[in-house]
């Protein structure tokens, strides 16, 4: 951000920023395209399985928290490729770290359709 750049004009050139991340996101990386492909896809069946907004916010939630953490992991492996492609036990550890961020959030959400989709179906 440019110094002076306050109110309006900061958030319209935040805005920017962050559209161009998404792009950028969606163009080079393929896990973010079929996570974001899938998020499209589960969003009808959200409004089916939650019974209101507590539940929607859960099942859609769920879905967007794994986009936001592979948009960091992304980031993060960006960073790292950008220091250099010579193996180091640090840059390795940093991608893995982020894999397993995004590993866990999966984990959230599967957790989450999983029991509201049971309870919607069973109970």
């Amino acid at each position: 951000m440019k110094p002076g750049h306050t109110g309006w004009r900061h958030l319209i050139s935040a805005t920017a920023y962050s559209l161009r991340g998404l792009r950028a996101a969606f163009r080079h990386e393929t896990a973010f395209r079929q996570e974001l492909l899938i998020f499209v896809l589960l969003l009808p069946l959200a409004v089916w399985i939650g019974r209101g907004p507590v539940e929607w916010i859960l099942l859609i939630g769920s879905c967007l928290l794994v986009l936001v953490v592979e948009l960091v992991n992304s980031a993060i492996e960006s960073v790292v490729d950008r220091v250099g492609a010579d193996y180091h036990e640090l840059s390795g550890r940093a991608k893995d770290i982020g894999s397993a961020a995004v590993f866990v959030t999966l984990g959230i959400a599967g957790l989450t359709w999983g029991l509201l989709g049971w309870q919607r179906l069973f109970g």
